[in-house]
């Protein structure tokens, strides 16, 4: 098991290194460059040339990065002269608001999607099969940004029962303050997510419910029930488990729409608004931080698993 932690602890730093590389050389190679975006359309050559200078965007691509990872490895993410902060900073004030959204609509999806697998699962082929199938269809085809609107306008205009905008407070206290405003863009994302997650717990109850063992515990005379929650359906949420580390980067390109829907101030605003202004260490320091939590969910995902799935362990074991 040891063995198998160090491999894949290996494995998540090799894939990170890569994304700050690829997203490193990408936006350094877009036209226009830092200097101008931060200097203003009415620099001179002469002022953007030695602003380059100054920062060491005039050296090569290769020593950039190497100077960036030297830099990272400090603890320095960089500094932002658009938002007149450093990344680091600009980060810790918005990355809880986004883990409040998206943990939010992560719990609702888990609690909705889970009853509705198992009730496809257990009536498959039948009509609420049918009815939820064709729903979760609808949702997962659904632009999330439609959706949000939609939601919007059904709760903001035709029943105007919820406020259209997200909380803009600088805090979370200021934020919590204003629970209301939370409603619309936390179910706005868990929609999707609850497409996605009764789809899954679906085909695995119904792959757990063929097994053998839920023919053994029928047979001893076992209340359906308990077969179904008891045994099957714990079983037939590993699949789940590392469904929730995967699925950080969709979680967080959804939050970004939402957050800009909304105008919502969270990381998914920061780096909408980022990237319209080519504020390049607030995008490589949000980049990163989505690959190191991407990263981290699915080795994460591969631990639980391994720990409550003996064919893993036993895998693990072996290599």
């Amino acid at each position: 098991m040891t063995r198998y932690l160090l491999a894949r602890l290996g494995q998540a730093l090799v894939i990170v290194i890569l994304v700050t590389l690829i997203t490193f050389v990408i936006l350094h190679l877009l036209p226009g460059g830092a200097a101008r975006a931060i200097l203003g359309k009415e620099a001179t050559l002469q002022q953007i040339a030695s602003f380059n200078h100054e920062m060491g965007y005039d050296r090569p691509l290769w020593e950039q990065y190497a100077l960036y990872l030297r830099r990272l490895v400090g603890g320095d993410l960089g500094y932002s002269f658009q938002l007149n902060q450093s990344v680091a900073e600009a980060i810790n004030q918005r990355l809880p608001k986004t883990m409040l959204l998206s943990l939010g609509s992560t719990l609702i999806a888990v609690v909705v999607a889970v009853p509705l697998g198992v009730i496809q699962a257990v009536r498959r082929n039948r009509w609420p099969d049918y009815t939820i199938n064709g729903l979760s269809l609808l949702a997962y085809a659904t632009p999330i940004f439609f959706m949000g609107l939609m939601m919007i306008i059904l709760f903001s205009q035709v029943w105007p029962v919820l406020p259209p905008e997200a909380p803009q407070g600088f805090t979370m206290a200021e934020v919590l303050a204003e629970p209301a405003g939370l409603v619309l863009p936390t179910l706005t994302l868990a929609i999707l997510t609850v497409a996605v997650y009764s789809r899954y717990i679906r085909s695995s109850m119904v792959d757990n419910l063929n097994e053998n063992y839920v023919r053994t515990a029928r047979s001893k005379g076992l209340a359906e029930s308990r077969v179904i929650v008891g045994h099957t359906l714990r079983n037939g949420l590993f699949p789940v488990i590392t469904l929730l580390g995967m699925y950080l980067p969709a979680l967080f390109s959804g939050a970004l729409v939402v957050e800009r829907l909304f105008n919502y101030p969270g990381m998914g605003l920061l780096f909408w608004q980022a990237a319209l202004k080519r504020d390049y260490p607030i995008l490589l320091g949000v980049t990163l931080l989505i690959s190191v939590a991407t990263v981290a969910g699915a080795l994460v995902a591969d631990v639980l698993y391994a720990a409550v799935d003996p064919r893993v362990r036993l895998k693990a074991a072996r290599s």
